[in-house]
């Protein structure tokens, strides 16, 4: 199972990507689990420095910015 990590502080943006990142998992067809991550010193161990952020199985992938489906999606495969 993939384990996908939306880090930030739970603003619009961060709600988003966790969204998007869902429907990635769905669109794909892969079994994953969205965890949000919002403490600010778990968020630092991911190495991320701008958020929202995503972290698909212990990878950071993307930050500073809100990831399309498609992007996620072509992540997960």
């Amino acid at each position: 199972m993939n384990v996908i990590h939306v880090l930030g502080a739970g603003c619009p943006r961060c709600l988003q990507l966790k969204n998007n990142a869902q429907a990635a998992a769905a669109s794909a067809g892969v079994d994953c689990q969205v965890v949000e991550v919002s403490q600010i010193d778990e968020i630092l161990q991911f190495g991320a420095m701008m958020t929202p952020a995503l972290v698909v199985d212990g990878k950071l992938t993307i930050q500073g910015r809100i990831a399309t489906v498609e992007e996620i999606a072509a992540l997960l495969q």
